[in-house]
């Protein structure tokens, strides 16, 4: 593992640092807050998945987060959004190929070598955190943003134990039947629908439910709302009767400004799952 920078930060260090990596086949890069805290003990840690064509560098500065991180005394770790370099498979789009890995495992020709990332996301990385750094295994929470958020969502149904608390904003909560969503998972996963569902927040819910605490920030100003489909996984968090907090923002849109109002909140909320 080679560290690229760690700067001073609130008391913390926030660094970056790149890794060859297993499951992508090529080098990764990713962020990770350390508090204070971390000089002494195992800290908790709080997973940030971004959205479509970011990289780990795009919450690590435009979120805010690491103020309120240092407040309560949790880590935050910020992987990339796909696997990257010349000899990976890209799309002239930007919602397919690189910086849009969807968070899944793909089986097709030609995204299957490289673009592993819930192989990288639920195994590979914690291991490289956990082994390398000052945080606590048995206490880490997810959060996401737009595809982050589905995979944030998807992640913790997926992985029942990891995490003690779950949050998105303004998630793709229903992507095998939208516009984003059915382009990747066909193009990643085939044909066939059975494999998708389970890259599916709505349909996940409906079927297994959750039982850690969930929040999730809407912005009722979002261009992109009619594709992030939370009217669908609201219903399923009401047919299954899950304990949640569902916001709608009204006027937010689905930038970073959103994130950054509400980052408080997301943060004040895993805290209190990570330290019960």
């Amino acid at each position: 593992m080679e560290t690229v920078s760690e700067n001073k930060c609130f008391g913390g260090v926030q660094g970056v640092y790149k890794h060859s990596s297993a499951a992508t086949g090529g080098e990764m890069t990713f962020g990770l807050f350390l508090p204070e805290e971390a000089e002494e003990t195992p800290v908790p840690l709080l997973w940030y998945l971004s959205g479509l064509t970011c990289t780990h560098e795009n919450a690590m500065v435009k979120a805010g987060a690491q103020a309120w991180a240092a407040e309560q005394g949790i880590a935050l770790a910020f992987p990339d959004t796909s696997p990257r370099g010349p000899g990976v498979a890209d799309d002239d789009a930007y919602d397919l190929g690189q910086g849009a890995g969807f968070y899944v495992n793909a089986t097709q020709t030609p995204w299957a070598p490289h673009f592993r990332m819930w192989d990288y996301v639920a195994d590979e990385l914690p291991k490289l955190i956990t082994r390398n750094f000052a945080v606590d295994e048995e206490r880490q929470s997810i959060t996401g943003h737009s595809m982050g958020g589905h995979g944030a969502l998807t992640l913790a149904m997926g992985l029942p134990g990891r995490f003690r608390s779950v949050s998105a904003f303004a998630p793709i909560c229903h992507p095998t039947a939208g516009d984003w969503g059915r382009k990747q998972l066909s193009a990643y996963l085939g044909a066939d629908e059975t494999t998708w569902a389970r890259h599916d927040a709505t349909l996940m819910l409906r079927e297994v439910g959750l039982e850690i605490p969930l929040l999730v920030d809407q912005g009722s100003d979002d261009q992109f709302i009619d594709l992030l489909m939370p009217e669908a996984l609201a219903e399923a968090v009401a047919k299954r009767r899950v304990p949640a907090t569902l916001r709608l923002q009204k006027g937010y849109d689905h930038s970073y400004f959103f994130v950054s109002t509400f980052i408080e909140d997301h943060i004040a909320f895993h805290a209190e799952a990570l330290y019960a």
